[in-house]
């Protein structure tokens, strides 16, 4: 009985480090340019537990997380949305995750849309920036609607100068 509990749990340990490997290489060979940064994504995701464990990600991959979870979040409700959901943690570092990348015109829209907040600082803290959503949000509503607008114009290729940061740091991606 005891070499049939060591076999499985064997099979299981072996089965959960195959579903953590990750093969860059492979992955920045896909055709589709979107689909190389959502299979990063995807797997930095798992690594860090959907930002619950980010102290498990290294700098280069919580830069590709944070630019992921901005475009995520403006895409299905604008920067009010980005602000609501546990990524309006990030904003701050937000601006100088795009910087990093060369997403500069973009890194200027997010500075516009933090400018709401109390010192241009949003909180880290959820129900602290909630509070101040909810105090701010009707002033910022109209800054914020032209900040999603000039986001939707992407001056800046986000997923070109994504790969070109995971390739530029290519090895932090790999571990």
């Amino acid at each position: 009985m005891k070499k049939l509990l060591i076999f499985v749990t064997s099979l299981f340990s072996a089965n959960a480090s195959s579903q953590m490997e990750f093969d860059l290489d492979k992955v920045l060979k896909m055709e589709r340019r979107d689909m190389i940064i959502m299979e990063i994504d995807t797997y930095l995701n798992k690594k860090c537990e959907y930002g619950e464990k980010v102290d498990r990600l290294n700098e280069s991959q919580k830069v590709l997380l944070i630019v992921e979870n901005l475009e995520r979040e403006i895409n299905n409700g604008g920067f009010h949305q980005f602000y609501w959901n546990s990524s309006g943690e990030y904003a701050n570092e937000t601006i100088d995750a795009l910087i990093k990348i060369g997403a500069n015109e973009t890194a200027e829209i997010v500075k516009k849309a933090n400018s709401e907040f109390k010192n241009e600082i949003v909180p880290k803290d959820r129900a602290e920036r909630h509070n101040e959503l909810e105090l701010i949000e009707e002033k910022a509503k109209e800054n914020w609607n032209k900040c999603d607008s000039e986001f939707y114009e992407y001056q800046d290729n986000l997923i070109e100068l994504l790969i070109a940061f995971v390739i530029k740091n290519k090895p932090d991606f790999e571990k």
